[in-house]
């Protein structure tokens, strides 16, 4: 089981944006700015290329969903939109509100936000979200 598995089963606290039957998004904890957030599937896949066309293609329109209310709370040009998948052995999508190309880049510090800070910007972006 991986960590983003026992984030969806609530063995492990988030900060949660946006959920449905499918999906589930919530803040990174290491986030590279403020609003920083990942979308999983609740399926356990590794590979975001291992999801089936429906899963993929159902997943990229939640993010879309997603990325317009972090574009509701958080200031910023657009939201960018980033797989990786080296770091956590399950699929997922990094929305990042971005205000400059750099703003993406990984290796970046990473920003150390309060408990109330993250509360607050998670709900943000969930009173932004559209069912």
């Amino acid at each position: 089981m991986t960590v983003f598995s026992k984030i969806i089963a609530g063995e492990i606290p988030s900060y949660k944006v946006a959920e449905n039957v499918d999906f589930y998004a919530f803040l990174d904890i290491n986030p590279l700015v403020k609003g920083h957030t990942l979308v999983i599937p609740k399926t356990e896949t590794d590979y975001i290329y291992d999801l089936d066309d429906r899963t993929a293609g159902e997943m990229f329109v939640f993010s879309k969903r997603v990325a317009k209310a972090i574009q509701k709370a958080i200031p910023c040009k657009r939201v960018g939109i980033a797989v990786l998948g080296l770091e956590v052995p399950h699929a997922h999508i990094h929305l990042i509100p971005l205000n400059r190309e750099s703003d993406m880049i990984f290796s970046n510090p990473k920003l150390k936000l309060t408990e109330e800070e993250f509360r607050n910007i998670a709900a943000a972006i969930a009173a932004g979200f559209e069912y």
